[in-house]
């Protein structure tokens, strides 16, 4: 298997940000907008659950104290339409979470304030994440926290099966053979979600993906592609690999918390709920197997955003700056699992926590999400389509993929 390059060892010497806690303005027409004493801020969140809330909150509380100013978290129940209404009114957070999925939209729409070159030290973020939110060149929001995808094995589980570490599979037909031989009475070898988020990485381990490198073509429809699915569907049809909801579970975590599931593939809020949920299931993280082209992972980040529209645009700024600072991003590591982004605060990290280091969302076969404005649409209708692929036809589903896709890319191209 080839051994994933660490952030660590990305960081080569970069300084640290120093945390602000004041305005510190960027020209009239931004500090026109924060202009008398307090400031008062909202901040949007879509947390993960109670973990993530505090952390940020405690995060907050830091800025607060520091600024004098005060801030007001507020955890979305749905934050694609409570930010998407909110921007919409005119009435917009100043601060608030971006996925990856939907940042093309809202860059293209003009309701972010591109703020990037108001932060000291970017490229102490890796370069892959700031082409992720980066619109017309310019990086508009800078990462809050990354992380790649991993297997997680039950170490109970994997004993009472007769396996060892010397059976963590390193190869497509490795992850089939213990998944099998853990695959017995109410437990499943290998449960996972249905989402191209989580399949994705097998594409990338047979040699395919979505898109070219540039996000200017669609290439969805090719042989690599189907391999991987079809080696989905193999597993699914075989009993050895089954969906969350084919297991009465919520998602895959509840299912290997529950027991039900030996391994599942998921990115660094896998250890927040099982810290919280199922403190007493154990788990050991391993990197992802190689597939017939080498290696292969997905990585994984929201943005902080501001809005174009906000009423206290540097102080947002400012809080972001404390946000993001090496010392907070260990800190929501600490909190609720969450990797940091920057590469000089992953290496602390890391440093406390060994064991998490297959969650570096850097290294060969690593690939960044599809963020081309519109092609959310798309790829939720994929997800709809894998959900079913046990009993279809995986070059149906990636030919439709290619048709949907490409008037989106060539839209987003002119």
């Amino acid at each position: 298997m080839t051994n994933r390059t660490s952030l660590v060892a990305l960081a080569g010497g970069l300084s640290l940000l120093a945390a602000t806690g004041c305005s510190s303005g960027f020209g009239d027409d931004d500090t026109e907008q924060d202009a008398g004493g307090k400031q008062e801020l909202t901040v949007l969140i879509a947390s993960s659950g109670a973990a993530e809330t505090n952390a940020v909150e405690k995060a907050v509380a830091g800025y607060e104290k520091s600024s004098g100013n005060e801030v007001r978290v507020q955890a979305a129940k749905d934050m694609n339409q409570q930010l998407g209404q909110a921007l919409a009114g005119g009435n917009p957070p100043d601060v608030f979470y971006v996925a990856s999925d939907q940042f093309a939209n809202y860059a293209s729409g003009g309701s972010l304030f591109p703020y990037g070159d108001k932060v000291e030290n970017v490229e102490d973020f890796p370069e892959a994440l700031r082409q992720s939110f980066s619109y017309d060149g310019d990086l508009t929001c800078v990462p809050k926290d990354a992380s790649s995808l991993a297997l997680a094995v039950n170490p109970k589980l994997w004993k009472a099966a007769g396996l060892t570490e010397a059976d963590h599979p390193t190869s497509w037909a490795e992850l089939e053979s213990v998944a099998k031989k853990l695959t017995r009475g109410d437990v499943t070898g290998l449960v996972t979600s249905e989402e191209y988020q989580r399949l994705g990485a097998f594409m990338k381990q047979a040699g395919g993906w979505v898109t070219d490198a540039g996000q200017t073509e669609m290439t969805a429809d090719s042989p690599q592609n189907a391999e991987a699915l079809g080696f989905v569907k193999r597993g699914l049809q075989d009993g050895w690999w089954k969906y969350a909801k084919d297991v009465d579970a919520l998602n895959a975590g509840e299912a290997f918390g529950q027991g039900k599931a030996a391994m599942t593939i998921e990115g660094s809020w896998f250890a927040g709920q099982m810290e919280h949920d199922y403190p007493d299931t154990g788990y050991r993280l391993v990197e992802l197997p190689d597939g017939p082209a080498g290696s292969g992972d997905l990585a994984f980040s929201t943005c902080w955003g501001v809005a174009q529209d906000g009423s206290h645009r540097a102080a947002a700024v400012d809080l972001v700056r404390h946000l993001t600072s090496p010392k907070q991003q260990a800190a929501m590591g600490e909190g609720f699992g969450a990797i940091p982004a920057r590469e000089s605060a992953a290496e602390t990290y890391f440093g406390d926590h060994p064991d998490r280091e297959p969650w570096t969302p850097a290294g060969e076969g690593m690939q960044g999400p599809v963020t081309v404005k519109g092609m959310d649409k798309v790829l939720a209708q994929l997800n709809s389509e894998l959900l079913g692929l046990k009993g279809a036809d995986p070059a149906t589903i990636l030919a439709d993929l290619q048709r949907n896709g490409e008037p989106v890319i060539e839209e987003s191209t002119k």
